[in-house]
């Protein structure tokens, strides 16, 4: 197709969008077919995936969350549920709602949360076909059989891309498949729109509100659909050009619209991130600067292409904390190779924008995508989920540039990339099904990832039932030692084994102490020293563990040595303080800096009012149940307020 195919509007010759919905009318069994074919591979290729268990960000988020498992759908239980969540600030919601529906359905089980995120994921694939048949439609010269075709074929694709296996056998990663869902529900109906509006029959409010409400619907679920304005905007500079019905110029409404709904919000939005991102204690947790973030993201953009198009076992390997942070632009030398690709390809979508829309708009979404996850937020380096939304733009180049090679090629090029990618997913799918099995598969796909390694060992433990003559209880400590002696890795292979050897009644090597101080005396602690220092600290207080308390209180010493600490530290410190070391000083002062530095977060103005409440100091209970009260969003700390106030009661009736 040649630039003389696509009128101003946009549109190439022959076939339009309002022809297509006809169609579908008329002719609605091909279309019906075609989902068919969709939900049948996709449910085949994932079913063997469900009986799984949990795995890292899932026990944070649901198995440790109590919270997200309410005993009835009371509208309190579930407002605590909506407001869980600790992996944002914004807390996810609509997320969190999903997974508290899973429990009261079918309590804590696995099988039933992941089935519901292949539903999810099926959804997207349906939206994915018709945002797809529009825009074919609207910038390819072909057939409506021919359309209808790609557009199965390009969202079976996606749906089986193992780039995007993690967002859906991964349960919490529910989170970015729902925020999609109504991303490419907000990006139909903006299509559906301008199509309607192009052909005479629709209107400017029918076109907007779909990407306006899914949007705010979207970033419920997950803020990284605060991105479907971006790829609205997008798709009307690459495709519709603005374009008014009767071609005589651009629809300044449009641009006001995209304007106002865009570029204001992303001037606050840097507004109120950028005096954050700068200061130099929003990176204390993270081994890696702006800077060199910055740096690497290029290199890991490239290679997330790579591992789209072209993706093996090794690449994929969940776990990328043996990922080394460039230096420098030559340090090493793929940072400034991978910047050139990236820019190289930022100039072939413009120089692209009329010839060839549809590549041109397959950058665009993929290089858009990654401008939240991949610049200047303190986010981990690499996480495969984050291509769920940019993996559509590679598919969009890759059909566009197949359509213009000879036909008996380009079909075998693309039924080759079909089989492979089906292939890898299905032996991937097969490896989630078992907790053992997949430890064991990640471990041989990341021999250098201490995550990896640790959760194989992890794994052991699990089945060994801390069983001295279980087979398992051998190979519990190879790949903890391993992963514990790797560059970066955190403390949790060391309280691993601190952990099987004590509840095994087995000697805890002095040397595991040892290198716990090291590690949280030489940086700050991250997220997994934390969880390590609450999990020994739980043990040791349920008495289900037996080791020296005072080597712990110097592990936690060790991590108070670092400015600035976590208010999750804190809470944990003073957990360890009251319950093991019975220093109620300690703990209330403790408690009392965590409260200061999250003032909004429940639960830990809760444990300060019982700290209180035990020393009798009421003006400072009466502070938290004040402050409480103000926090108590749709009666979800009724329980939590009835109980401080019962006790603050018997506290000052009771006191001499």
């Amino acid at each position: 197709m040649t630039s003389s195919d696509i009128p101003p509007t946009g549109r190439p010759a022959g076939v339009t969008p309002r022809m297509a919905d006809t169609r579908l009318l008329q002719r609605p069994l091909l279309t019906l077919a075609c989902l068919a074919i969709l939900a049948l591979v996709t449910w085949l290729v994932y079913a063997t995936g469900l009986s799984g268990g949990f795995v890292f960000d899932d026990y944070p988020n649901i198995v440790d969350n109590a919270l997200v498992q309410p005993e009835h759908a009371s509208p309190s239980e579930l407002v605590a549920a909506a407001l869980s969540s600790p992996s944002s600030e914004l807390k996810r919601p609509l997320s969190s709602l999903t997974f508290a529906a899973n429990f009261l359905v079918g309590g804590l089980d696995a099988a039933p949360m992941k089935a519901t995120n292949v539903v999810i994921h099926l959804l997207n694939g349906f939206l994915l076909f018709f945002v797809a048949r529009r825009l074919l439609t609207r910038t390819w010269a072909t057939s409506l059989p021919a359309i209808d075709m790609v557009a199965a074929a390009l969202a079976l694709g996606w749906l089986m891309l193992p780039i995007n296996l993690t967002a859906v056998l991964y349960v919490v990663q529910r989170m970015e498949s729902l925020a999609n869902l109504f991303v490419l529900l907000g990006l139909l109906g903006y299509l559906r729109g301008r199509d309607r509006m192009l052909d005479g029959q629709g209107s400017l409010i029918a076109t907007l509100w779909p990407p306006l409400v899914c949007t705010a619907m979207g970033v419920l679920a997950k803020e990284t659909a605060v991105m479907l304005p971006l790829y609205a905007l997008l798709v009307e500079i690459v495709v519709y050009r603005f374009a008014r019905r009767d071609a005589t110029g651009v629809d300044r409404r449009l641009l006001a619209f995209h304007g106002l709904v865009l570029v204001l919000p992303l001037v606050g939005g840097l507004a109120w991130l950028l005096p954050a991102v700068l200061q130099p204690k929003s990176w204390l947790t993270r081994d890696f600067t702006l800077e060199t973030r910055l740096l690497s993201e290029a290199r890991i953009l490239v290679d997330y292409i790579g591992w789209t198009i072209t993706p093996t076992p090794s690449a994929l390997s969940f776990y990328h904390d043996e990922f080394v942070a460039s230096q420098g632009l030559f340090e090493p030398i793929t940072t400034a190779l991978s910047a050139l690709v990236l820019l190289a390809l930022a100039g072939i979508a413009v120089a692209l924008r009329h010839r060839r829309p549809l590549t041109s708009l397959g950058i665009a979404w993929y290089l858009g995508c990654h401008a939240l996850t991949g610049t200047i937020l303190p986010l981990e380096l690499i996480y495969e989920h984050r291509n769920y939304f940019a993996s559509i733009g590679v598919l969009l180049v890759i059909a566009d540039t197949l359509r213009r090679w000879p036909r008996v090629p380009g079909a075998l090029c693309a039924a080759l990339l079909l089989a492979w990618w089906t292939g890898l997913t299905a032996l991937t799918a097969y490896a989630w099904n078992d907790s053992l099995r997949l430890a064991q598969e990640l471990a041989r796909r990341g021999p250098d990832s201490p995550r990896a390694q640790y959760e194989l060992g992890r794994a052991y433990i699990i089945h060994s039932h801390y069983d001295t003559s279980s087979p398992y209880t051998a190979q519990v400590y190879p790949p903890l030692e391993r992963a514990a002696s790797l560059p970066g890795s955190s403390i949790l292979p060391e309280q691993a084994m601190i952990f099987m050897n004590s509840r095994i009644d087995r000697p805890v090597k002095g040397a595991w102490w040892t290198s716990i101080e090291t590690k949280l005396r030489a940086r700050p602690l991250s997220v997994q020293d934390e969880s390590s220092l609450d999990a020994l600290s739980r043990c040791l207080a349920d008495q289900a563990c037996h080791f020296d308390t005072a080597a712990l209180h110097e592990a936690f010493k060790a991590g108070l040595d670092h400015p600035a600490p976590t208010a999750r530290f804190l809470a944990i410190y003073a957990s360890f303080a009251s319950n093991s070391l019975h220093d109620d000083r300690l703990a209330l002062d403790l408690q009392k800096r965590v409260v200061a530095i999250s003032p909004n977060e429940p639960a830990y103005r809760v444990s300060l009012a019982r700290m209180a409440i035990a020393r009798h100091d009421a003006p400072l209970a009466k502070a938290q149940l004040a402050a409480l009260n103000a926090l108590n969003i749709g009666g979800r700390l009724d329980s939590d307020i009835a109980s401080l106030e019962a006790s603050l009661a018997r506290s000052t009736s009771t006191r001499p």
